[in-house]
């Protein structure tokens, strides 16, 4: 049966489930790619497909269900792995944006590269097949894999708020402490509050004779479902809120007293004693006048005057400064929004499984797995996209990609 039609070849289907095909056991391959053998060259050239297809279905192109789903998982894995690895390598190529701060997004990138790599290209398959087919090692691994990297991933967002939080409430202070060792001991407890989460189910793992067909944490001890929750979502919601609520109100305050409204009727000068005059060397206050004043750029008169010198690129500094202390409190937020959108749903099923075992349903289960996911592929586009830096070292990065090719 010919599979041509005027806009598209049943092709690049083809070659997109082809792609998936070697992740996959050979029994899965088969019915994600039904009875496809191969594909034959028309007459005009273009794509056709053999007769062979599975029942009920006319052309390659009509995917099914479960085709349509692995198409889209696998698709949303891969973005989540392109677009941290772009974050990973802007930062790296860019001298300007490794700051400790920027460490702090880079490492966060890298687990969220680490969620796209071990956890969800398993979850696709498991998720698509309804059946674990990978024994019980390779579950094992991928529970741990996924309770580490996720809760590692939601704890840098506790860290990255922390930073920031230190450095609007005590900016003086925390620029003298903020080095790369101190964002490496921050990032470094993470994954150290990550791994204790994810390692008591290890321990009471129950071995089985035959090959497991499911594999899910165990929800039995309700004790330890409520540890892993708490520790690793809703004690750091928590804390998220709280830093953000102290973030919001010491950023208003910031650019409030940094408004040009503020200093309507005041020039912010530069004063400095004249050579032989009493007091101290330099000194700053604002002045008081007109334009007359400001025009005059200085008075310099006899021994013991003050020579003012007015500056507006101050002001103006206090304006970009207050521009991006806005934007900075704007970005944290959405993040915050995203990060509770994303991974809320999932933790309050899971607490409500384990209290009641009727309520367990797989689909609507697998959603919210995929939703707390997809906050991986989020967390790097909300960075890339508000912050300039970013932005500019990225085309660079492209471009410089583009014309290496």
């Amino acid at each position: 049966m010919n599979c041509v039609s005027p806009k598209a070849s049943c092709a690049p289907f083809i070659v997109i489930l082809a792609a998936l095909s070697p992740v996959f056991p050979t029994n899965v391959s088969e019915a994600l790619l039904g009875n496809v053998t191969s594909v034959e060259s028309g007459s005009d050239g273009s794509a056709q497909c053999t007769e062979n297809f599975a029942e009920n279905l006319e052309c390659f192109m009509i995917l099914t269900p479960s085709q349509h789903l692995a198409v889209l998982l696998s698709a949303i894995t891969l973005a989540t792995t392109l677009s941290n690895a772009f974050v990973i390598a802007t930062i790296s190529q860019s001298k300007k944006l490794q700051t400790p701060a920027n460490f702090l997004i880079a490492s966060l990138a890298v687990t969220d590269l680490l969620v796209s790599i071990l956890v969800m290209p398993v979850c696709v398959l498991y998720t698509v097949t309804r059946t674990w087919t990978l024994g019980q090692v390779v579950c094992d691994v991928w529970l741990s894999s996924d309770i580490t990297c996720c809760t590692a991933s939601i704890l840098h967002l506790c860290v990255i708020a922390l930073d920031r939080y230190w450095a609007i409430t005590d900016a003086v202070e925390y620029s003298k402490k903020r080095t790369p060792a101190r964002a490496a001991a921050m990032v470094a407890t993470a994954w150290v509050i990550a791994v204790s989460i994810s390692l008591p189910p290890l321990f009471w793992r129950r071995v089985k004779a035959d090959e497991p067909t499911s594999c899910t944490v165990n929800t039995d001890h309700i004790f330890y479902t409520v540890y892993s929750t708490s520790g690793a979502f809703y004690i750091p919601t928590l804390l998220l809120l709280a830093l953000y609520g102290r973030i919001y109100a010491e950023a208003r305050k910031r650019i409030l007293k940094q408004s040009p409204r503020r200093a309507a009727g005041k020039r912010l000068t530069s004063a400095r004693l004249l050579t032989g005059s009493p007091g101290s060397a330099a000194s700053t206050s604002p002045l008081q006048g007109g334009r007359h004043e400001a025009a005059s750029g200085c008075d310099a008169a006899s021994d013991g005057q003050v020579k003012v010198t007015v500056s507006d690129a101050l002001l103006e500094k206090k304006r970009i400064s207050a521009a991006r202390e806005r934007k900075a409190t704007k970005t944290l937020g959405i993040i915050l929004g995203a990060y509770i959108v994303c991974w809320l749903p999932f933790f309050i099923y899971t607490l409500l499984v384990a209290t009641c075992d009727a309520c367990l349903n797989p689909e609507l289960f697998d959603f919210f797995t995929w939703l707390g996911y997809l906050n991986s592929l989020i967390n790097p586009i909300i960075y890339t996209m508000s912050n300039e830096d970013f932005k500019k070292a990225f085309q660079k990065l492209v471009r410089f990609r583009c014309c290496g090719l």
